[in-house]
């Protein structure tokens, strides 16, 4: 018998195992102690399926669906068998994997008439028979032309479309019994593997609800997001306007020499939007203080800087104020979990004297500002002298911007609140959505490395800290914006790719870094590329790309 030899991360250990051995043989064969099931395994920092076959020496890592990547495994496995469901209950009906609303994905469902609640009792019914019925998952590597034929045959020309523009001489797809779709990305290898899940009514489609990563055994919290779900679909209604909603089209209409055209509708979009919130402030008289807020990378400051010269035209003066500048004494800084300074808590700003000069400038009376010094960790007063007059707003940017403890001591009717963030509404395909924030993720890597001298590898090192802050500190105060405005692009993915690829092809595999590289470069390959140069100074994208006009 031939063996390879398998090192173990979960436990240390090192072992034999037969030549061919599939990552869930191998599990069990190393004893691997984990409180929850594994989703699938790094090999070599490459993100696997459990079916996968052990042909040469190999270092392994399993993860279970408390890591980020696992729960992804189990929501791409809760895609396939929904797509199944809705083919085996609706022949001639298609379903559209929309995009992430309250704690869960809303989902599109065709069947010729108004869905009932009925229909969506009766798919999850045969959800549930189709994970009891404990079927194996399995994946096929087929020439594309066939994958290709096969979807054709099927109807889906989302995916046909996709694999057209690919250009590759094979396909991956997966099936349960005779349904067959494909996922950019592992799947679980048994249908009897999903436990957690919810599926209900949400507005005209459904609601697929997913596990909490903390507490597997229990369904998000459902989360009202009614100004956030209208965002998604404005962006929505734009691309079947322009007929590009899928990566495929997108792929298409670059290969067709469309790319400018594209580029010019969707700047004139954004910046029409921008007008429209403009002339919504000036509407309201009074509004003396434009809070804007946005996580990491969503391009808040352009986004305040656009604005800004909208206001001018509406006959308001905005004057730019920092959140920075009113950080407390390092010394005096909250501490987080690991006992490190946690700048992204709100206490870490001084409230009371934040609450106590917008007050006083709101009152018509003149302030000094502050300054925080970063070398130091001291805060100190600047110098600046300032006070509004008639038509003077102030514009405020930063990620507690929506948090009413921020503006609590501040008249409501004088505030303006709008929250800024990429949100992808582009899909691989009809059932393969494209995670917004991959989208930021993207933007932080170039961003880091030509302004902070950061490697891809540094960012991705810190990601999941800055997500547990949003998560903290920004999304649950979403819903508080008088306005939501979307910062990604259609044509987006396509130029920033030629700046990321090569920073995520630096990440060494040795680290644990590279599964994310890895994943964030096998989704890349799927979209065409837009040269750089076709993208105007005054692009959002600009402030993560370089060449703005803007200064930052």
């Amino acid at each position: 018998m031939r063996t390879v030899e398998i090192r173990c991360k979960n436990n240390g250990h090192t072992a034999k195992c037969e030549v061919g051995s599939t990552l869930s043989e191998i599990f069990f064969m190393l004893d691997v102690d984990m409180p929850l099931p594994p989703m699938a395994a790094k090999v070599n920092n490459e993100l696997m399926s459990l079916n996968y076959r052990i042909y040469t020496n190999k270092t392994v890592e399993f993860i279970d669906i408390t890591n980020p990547l696992g729960l992804k495994i189990y929501t791409r496995t809760l895609f396939f068998i929904l797509c199944k469901a809705v083919h085996d209950l609706f022949p001639d009906g298609k379903i559209r994997i929309e995009f992430p609303v309250s704690n869960g994905y809303y989902c599109l469902l065709s069947i010729g008439r108004d869905v009932t609640p009925d229909d969506v009792h009766a798919l999850r019914a045969q959800m549930d028979s189709i994970i009891a019925s404990a079927t194996p998952i399995k994946r096929h590597h087929r020439p594309a032309e066939e994958v290709i034929e096969l979807f054709r045959k099927e109807g889906d020309e989302s995916k046909v479309e996709l694999l057209e523009t690919q250009g590759r001489m094979y396909s991956s797809y997966c099936s349960i019994d005779d349904y067959n779709d494909s996922f950019y990305g592992p799947v679980l290898c048994n249908t009897q593997e999903i436990k957690t899940y919810g599926l209900e009514m949400y507005y005209d489609g459904l609601l697929l609800r997913i596990p909490q990563r903390s507490d597997p055994d229990k369904l998000g919290q459902f989360i009202r997001q009614d100004k956030m779900f209208d965002l998604f679909e404005e962006y929505h209604q734009w691309q079947d306007t322009m007929r590009i909603s899928t990566v495929g089209r997108l792929n298409k209409a670059i290969i067709a020499g469309r790319g400018k055209d594209m580029i010019m509708v969707f700047e004139a979009l954004q910046e029409k939007k921008l007008s429209r919130i403009a002339d919504d402030i000036a509407s309201r008289h009074g509004v003396k203080v434009i809070l804007i807020a946005g996580p990491s990378s969503s391009g808040k400051t352009t986004t305040c800087k656009r604005l800004s010269i909208q206001l001018v035209t509406n006959g308001i003066r905005p004057i730019g104020i920092s959140l920075d500048d009113y950080f407390v004494d390092r010394e005096n800084t909250p501490h987080d979990e690991n006992g490190d300074y946690d700048y992204e808590s709100l206490y870490a700003l001084n409230l009371e004297l934040f609450n106590q000069q917008l007050n006083a400038l709101i009152n018509g009376e003149e302030v000094e500002l502050p300054k925080y010094d970063f070398m130091t960790g001291k805060s100190g007063m600047s110098g600046k002298k300032l006070q509004l007059h008639d038509n003077d707003v102030l514009v405020i940017e930063g990620i507690h911007a929506l948090n009413p403890e921020l503006t609590a001591q501040i008249p409501q009717n004088q505030i303006y609140r709008i929250y800024a963030s990429a949100l992808t509404t582009i899909t691989m395909d009809d059932h393969n959505y494209i995670p917004t924030t991959d989208n930021r993720l993207l933007r932080r890597i170039i961003r880091d490395y030509k302004y902070r001298n950061n490697t891809a590898q540094q960012t991705l090192k810190r990601w999941q800290s800055v997500r547990a802050g949003e998560d903290k500190w920004i999304f649950p105060y979403q819903e508080n914006a008088d306005m939501m405005f979307n910062t990604a692009m259609l044509f987006e993915l396509s130029v920033i790719k030629t700046q990321a690829v090569p920073l995520l092809e630096q990440v060494p595999e040795n680290c644990d870094e590279y599964t994310e590289a890895h994943r964030l470069l096998h989704f890349l390959r799927y979209i065409k590329p837009i040269p750089e140069s076709q993208i105007p100074p005054t692009s959002l994208l600009r402030e993560f790309l370089g060449g703005s006009m803007f200064e930052y």
